[in-house]
């Protein structure tokens, strides 16, 4: 204001406390129109598809899933990350605090997997990525649980990880010799949309908002399936919710 660079409703402000109706009035700061008002929380559910980066640019041009959202005026962010070659569920929202809750480790969101990869593991590996891997250099991954679902030549596998690397699946899988051919992720703690086509989006539920923070909630409230030791049982699965 003392340097003249505010405007409302087209006239320099010039005093210091001066008031501004949020509903009908015009503010410009250098030039600029800015809202008093503030933005109304949104959350997406989108099924990302491979090739596509989970971030909001590219300095290099690539597909973003930005470039997904036709129609979405408000500036969403992505929760997490799912690399380029990864397709599945993810999350967008301006809505800080259900992004904490379903990114932080600390809160446990489980996000559920399906790997299809080469060959079919041995016990003693499946027990290892239970447990969770080691890497040369002293580099160590988080366990995760394990399920197999067909075996072949082309086996598929379910996962279920509470706190990941980056890549976390594909590079344990190709240090065991069986190297990813193919990954999507299918649930987000209790959310899960099998007729979410791929490229598409849908606005997230308010009864499934509240499911989201109900299974990250505090300490008290500890989220479902404890998969430290687990050994495929149905007693250490989480129970994913279908919707």
């Amino acid at each position: 204001i003392r340097q003249g660079r505010i405007l409302v409703n087209g006239r320099k402000a010039t005093r210091l406390g001066i008031r501004a109706d949020p509903l009908t009035d015009r503010i410009f700061v250098d030039g600029r129109e800015i809202s008093a008002l503030p933005e109304a929380k949104v959350s997406y559910l989108l099924n990302k598809p491979r090739g596509c980066l989970s971030t909001l640019a590219d300095p290099q041009g690539r597909p973003t899933v930005r470039d997904l959202l036709r129609g979405v005026s408000e500036r969403v962010f992505p929760v997490g990350r799912l690399d380029g070659d990864t397709e599945g569920l993810m999350i967008l929202t301006n809505d800080g605090d259900l992004a904490h809750r379903v990114a932080h480790p600390s809160l446990g969101c489980p996000k559920l997997y399906q790997a299809r990869v080469r060959g079919v593991l041995t016990e003693r590996d499946r027990l290892r990525l239970e447990r969770g891997v080691v890497r040369d250099g002293g580099r160590r991954f988080h366990p995760m649980q394990i399920r197999l679902i067909r075996a072949s030549n082309r086996s598929w596998y379910e996962l279920v990880l509470r706190e990941g690397r980056k890549n976390q699946i594909r590079i344990l899988f190709r240090l065991l010799g069986h190297p990813v051919e193919k990954l999507r992720r299918v649930a987000i703690g209790p959310l899960r949309d099998r007729n979410l086509p791929v490229g598409s989006f849908r606005p997230l539920r308010p009864a499934e908002i509240r499911s989201l923070l109900v299974a990250t909630g505090t300490k008290r409230h500890r989220p479902q399936g404890d998969f430290r030791g687990a050994r495929n049982s149905s007693r250490t699965w989480p129970k994913i919710r279908k919707t």
